[in-house]
């Protein structure tokens, strides 16, 4: 019988937050490398009816990131947002803004825990007001997270192996 698959958990700490937590088995050093430059996140990043169109990332605190995907249809939509705290392997705090609903911008703050060889991604999103946050849950953003999160589990088999040669 295959290993049961790691499933992604949401919940409602307050009327103004997300969190997802979702176990990856990989070093907590590989998730968060996957996590930081264009060249990994193209691999898995969005569920995967969307084609990966471009990424702008100054991972750096201060520093800009910009994702842009693409429909069946050939429309494109972005995503972009702000570094604001980074530790190394543990933590990465930035703002998160999806283009077409500028203006709505809620502030993300991941932190990796490592154990056995696993690795706990923990996600809050908080946002200005209850309204935002709903809406974002409304938007189907919890699937999209769950195969987002899916594809990253697939990828990090590669990006390990690629570590070792």
């Amino acid at each position: 019988m295959p290993a049961a698959k790691n499933e992604m958990t949401v919940t409602l700490p307050s009327d103004r937050e997300i969190k997802l937590t979702r176990v990856f088995d990989a070093p907590r050093r590989f998730v968060y490398e996957a996590m930081t430059s264009c060249e990994h996140l193209r691999h898995w990043w969005g569920p995967s009816r969307y084609k990966f169109v471009k990424c702008d990332l100054d991972f750096r605190p201060g520093g800009k990131w910009r994702i842009v995907q693409g429909g069946q249809d050939g429309e494109e939509f972005a995503f972009r947002g702000e570094y604001r705290e980074i530790v190394p392997n543990e933590r990465i705090v930035q703002t998160f803004e999806f283009e077409p609903m500028a203006g709505h911008i809620s502030v993300e703050t991941m932190t990796l825990t490592d154990k056995d060889g696993k690795t706990t991604l923990t996600v809050v999103s908080r946002f200005d007001s209850k309204e935002d946050r709903d809406g974002m849950l409304q938007s189907g953003m919890e699937g999209g997270a769950a195969e987002t999160y899916d594809r990253l589990e697939e990828y990090l088999p590669e990006l390990q192996a690629a570590a070792v040669h």
